[in-house]
């Protein structure tokens, strides 16, 4: 809880992953990917409780085995390619109100995303509802580097040709404006406009920026070996 307010943490941990198999229960460095979000969110001070919505009995022992909160299974219609992360939203919030627990606020953490800074859940809570005055939602974005939509291609008719046309020639990364994308370090809204909109992107979403080695999330195996890689630097640089 933050100035009286009621906070839901939220792991999605469904079973089926085409990118990546089995991903959300695959060792990294030692242990399961979804293990590091589960332990960096129950560090919170401020999250009331924090659930894992799975439809995979394999993952909710995996879960529960590194103090995971699993309440339910997620319905396999709720854990399909197709399926979207608002709906098992939902699913959990309904179970919950069920049991009489209420809340103010939902953050959605990704455990594909395990790059967190201590403190990062927290703070990214704190700078929400301390703007709850003239913010709804709160979205963690990385600033992007190569990857600018003013530098990108497509290919059209068999040429290279620019993806966003530009009144001026852009040939150098220094000289264009940032560009942000959202990385799954967390999602906070209130709940109400969250089940309301059924977007964290609203009217009034404000951002939680992460530093440039934090820009990175599991779809396959490339995004793995990166990741892996970076958590044993940071790791190494915690020992000394």
């Amino acid at each position: 809880m933050y100035k009286n307010r009621k906070i839901l943490g939220f792991i999605p941990a469904r079973g089926g992953s085409k990118g990546l198999p089995r991903k959300n229960i695959r060792s990294l460095l030692g242990k399961p990917l979804l293990s590091w979000t589960i332990e960096q969110a129950n560090k919170s001070r401020y999250f009331d409780r924090v659930i894992i919505s799975t439809d995979d009995q394999e993952i909710c022992s995996v879960a529960k085995s590194f103090r995971g909160d699993v309440p339910f299974l997620r319905p396999k219609a709720l854990a399909t390619d197709k399926s979207q992360t608002i709906d098992a939203i939902i699913h959990a919030v309904d179970f919950l109100k069920k049991e009489g627990q209420i809340y103010d606020y939902l953050a959605l953490i990704e455990p594909t995303s395990p790059l967190r800074k201590d403190g990062d859940l927290d703070r990214a809570v704190k700078k929400l509802i301390d703007n709850e005055k003239i913010a709804d939602a709160l979205v963690s974005v990385g600033e992007i580097h190569m990857e600018h939509p003013c530098i990108v291609k497509k290919i059209k008719k068999g040429f290279v040709v620019p993806y966003v046309l530009t009144k001026r020639n852009i040939v150098r990364r220094q000289d264009l404006d940032k560009a942000f994308f959202p990385y799954g370090v967390i999602y906070v809204a209130k709940l109400d406009r969250l089940l309301e909109t059924r977007t964290f992107y609203q009217k009034r979403t404000i951002a939680y920026e992460i530093e440039r080695w934090q820009n990175y999330e599991i779809d396959d195996l490339v995004d793995f070996v990166c990741i892996e890689s970076i958590l044993s630097v940071k790791n190494k640089e915690r020992l000394r």
